[in-house]
C-alpha cells in the first residue's frame, strides 16, 4: 500500500502542538508557584510586623509602669539606631502613649485617688508604600493604672 503526499507531516504538526500547549501549561504553573511564594513570604512577613508591634505596646506598658503619669513617645528600628533583635530588626517600630488622668468619686470620709489611663498605640512597617514588599500592622490599646 501507498500513502498518499497529502498525509505525510500530520503527526510532526500534532507533535509540535501538543508541545506548545505543554509549554504553556509549565509556564502557567511556574507563575502560580511564584505567585504563591511571594504571598507567603508577605504573610510571614506581616506576622513578624505584628509581632514587632507588640513589642512596641509592651515596651511602652514597661515604661507606664516605671514611670506613672507621664505620656510617652519612641521609635525602634534601623533608621532610629536601636533596632529590635532578631527577625524583627528590619522593622521600623513607632510608639506613643498619652496619660490622662481621673479623681475617683469620693465617699463618705474616703480620701480621692487619681485613677491614670492610656492610650498607647503602636505600628511596625516594612518596606515603602505603594512597593510590592509594604507591610505595616497598627496595634492600639489602653491600660489603666
Amino acid at each position: 500500500m501507498k500513502l498518499k503526499k497529502t498525509q505525510q507531516g500530520f503527526s510532526l504538526v500534532s507533535a509540535i502542538f501538543l508541545l506548545v500547549v505543554l509549554a504553556g501549561l509549565g509556564a502557567a504553573m511556574v507563575s502560580f508557584s511564584t505567585t504563591q511564594n511571594q504571598a507567603q513570604a508577605l504573610d510571614v512577613m506581616g506576622s513578624r510586623a505584628y509581632q514587632a508591634a507588640s513589642a512596641g505596646v509592651e515596651w511602652a506598658a514597661y515604661n507606664i509602669m516605671t514611670t506613672p503619669g507621664v505620656s510617652g513617645v519612641n521609635a525602634f528600628g534601623p533608621v532610629a539606631g536601636n533596632p529590635l533583635g532578631g527577625n524583627l530588626s528590619v522593622f521600623e517600630v513607632s510608639v506613643a502613649y498619652n496619660a490622662s488622668s481621673a479623681v475617683d468619686a469620693v465617699n463618705s470620709g474616703d480620701v480621692p485617688t487619681t485613677v491614670w489611663s492610656y492610650d498607647i498605640t503602636a505600628s511596625a512597617v516594612w518596606g515603602a508604600p505603594g512597593t510590592e514588599n509594604y507591610v505595616m500592622r497598627v496595634l492600639s490599646a489602653k491600660m489603666k493604672e
